[in-house]
């Protein structure tokens, strides 16, 4: 059996030539800490995209996004007919998650704030967000959804 990883190539499996250490074994020194509210918001403040977890019909849909912090939300925007704008309408809760992680040396963090998504109605609030905010996709991204956090959790690695 041949298996390849990401982070270290081409290993053998027992039933191979050389036995190779396992994921597990190698990052047994790892230690997970978790993060304050405070830092969590530090860190997730300190990158500029993330993944929007939400339902669409009925199933688990994942978008990677880009996104600001503002007091205590995440804003992002989206385009005409985005399978997000149904859960902000419906004011559903969802969840969004963004890390920095280093797989050769195996630390980094990831920040997941979950709360109610809505639509950005206000003209002023539109405007000031539509300017702070510039979508990495091309075309009219007329909407701003923001995700005002009611758990914000987070985790150190390495």
């Amino acid at each position: 059996m041949h298996i390849t990883t990401p982070s270290t190539g081409p290993a053998h499996s027992s039933a191979g030539s050389a036995a190779q250490p396992s994921a597990a074994s190698a990052g047994a020194s790892s230690r997970v800490g978790e993060l304050s509210r405070e830092e969590a918001w530090r860190l997730l403040g300190s990158v500029s995209y993330g993944r929007v977890v939400f339902s669409h019909r009925a199933l688990p849909a994942i978008r990677p996004v880009n996104h600001l912090v503002d007091d205590g939300c995440v804003v992002i925007r989206t385009h005409r007919g985005a399978a997000l704008l149904g859960p902000a309408q419906d004011r559903a809760v969802v969840a969004y998650e963004a890390d920095a992680l280093d797989p050769v040396a195996r630390s980094g963090w990831s920040v997941v704030v979950t709360g109610v998504a809505t639509l950005v109605t206000d003209p002023e609030e539109l405007r000031r967000y539509q300017e702070a905010l510039q979508p990495w996709m091309g075309g009219e991204m007329e909407h701003v959804v923001r995700i005002r956090a009611d758990l914000v959790t987070g985790y150190r690695l390495g």
